[in-house]
């Protein structure tokens, strides 16, 4: 599952085990304090891994962030869009969020165009705003307010 990882902002690439020991290692954690939440993407059946997706919570301002990534076998299923669904609902529903909002490189449009069918409107993009693999990418930012 490394090939999805070259369009993540947060992980590292080439992603080693100590890297994913070092992710997974604080997620229980994170969900009790209220921080973070992360979830595996997996079939409902067979239990087979997919991918992952988290929603940060900032407090203070009662929003957070969307994150997933899907293992490149696994892409256009709608994996993304189903999971990202469920996330919005708890965001909303559950956690009383006012907004969540996602990033995604500008040279990955497919992340952008799940983000747009979940409902998400483009805020903003930020030209060379992050370096990965030694070079700079474009950030965009889209966003969904609570209805």
């Amino acid at each position: 599952m490394v090939g999805p990882l070259k369009n993540t902002l947060y992980q590292p690439y080439p992603y080693s085990i100590d890297d994913a020991l070092s992710w997974i290692e604080h997620h229980l954690d994170n969900f009790n304090a209220n921080k973070s939440y992360e979830f595996a993407i997996t079939d409902k059946e067979s239990g087979e891994l997919y991918g992952a997706i988290a929603l940060s919570n900032s407090q203070k301002f009662n929003h957070g962030e969307l994150a997933y990534w899907i293992g490149e076998k696994f892409w256009g299923n709608g994996y993304a869009t189903e999971a990202a669904q469920a996330i919005f609902n708890f965001a909303f529903e559950e956690k009383q969020y006012h907004k969540v909002f996602a990033r995604y490189f500008n040279s990955n449009p497919a992340s952008g165009r799940v983000m747009r069918k979940l409902g998400l409107k483009k805020e903003r993009i930020l030209i060379d705003h992050v370096r990965k693999e030694n070079r700079f990418e474009d950030l965009c930012i889209l966003e969904l307010f609570t209805q």
